[in-house]
């Protein structure tokens, strides 16, 4: 229903803020890392989402396409509702969120206040099976195809699309952006943070 919200920031508050867009204030839950690149009384965009119950409405308001993507696949996680996916982002950037569910890393995922091991366990379970349906990355990270994503951790380069694919970037961009970083030197968190400066480059 919503996409985004442009406006000029009139409030914020504990995992909360408040667009005042053209004289009507859209409250946000939203992610302390969102709240950290906004002000109040300045002009901002963030890319929403509307979680619908039966007995509520709530919107969700991000700073960038990629945590909005991350959040709508955390929800889709049996057991994860946006409080726990707040929780969980609000914990981690991004790239290293990203980054956790593609190696598996629970540990990174309990650091999020009230994840346990099993909800960890899950999102790293039914992530990876949702990712992995119909979709190829090749050994060198040039090819794609299909739906979904199969995750091939045995280089770096493999690793480092995956989780940008898993971020809502696209083929071409993924391709542009690992070209030219020497992966040799650098851990897989170092890539994927290069790609992601690259790409947020105007």
């Amino acid at each position: 229903m919503f996409y985004y919200l442009k406006g000029i920031v009139a409030h914020l508050d504990a995992n909360l803020v408040v667009m005042d867009c053209g004289g009507v204030g859209y409250a946000c839950r939203t992610t302390s890392y969102t709240q950290l690149a906004l002000k109040v009384g300045e002009q901002a965009k963030v890319f929403t989402h509307l979680y619908v119950r039966e007995d509520a409405m709530e919107l969700f308001g991000f700073a960038t396409q990629e945590e909005l993507n991350l959040f709508q696949q955390l929800i889709s996680v049996s057991g994860v509702g946006p409080k726990a996916a707040l929780s969980i982002l609000s914990a981690s950037t991004p790239a290293n969120l990203a980054l956790s569910i593609i190696t598996g890393d629970e540990k990174a995922l309990t650091c999020a206040q009230g994840i346990g091991k099993k909800i960890a366990q899950r999102i790293i379970l039914e992530l990876k099976d949702k990712l992995a349906k119909g979709q190829t990355i090749s050994m060198q990270g040039e090819t794609y195809g299909g739906t979904g994503i199969t995750i091939i951790p045995e280089n770096k380069r493999s690793e480092a699309a995956a989780a940008l694919a898993v971020l809502g970037y696209s083929q071409s961009e993924i391709n542009i952006a690992l070209n030219g970083i020497a992966l040799d030197g650098l851990t897989l968190e170092q890539v994927i943070k290069q790609a992601l400066k690259k790409m947020m480059k105007p």
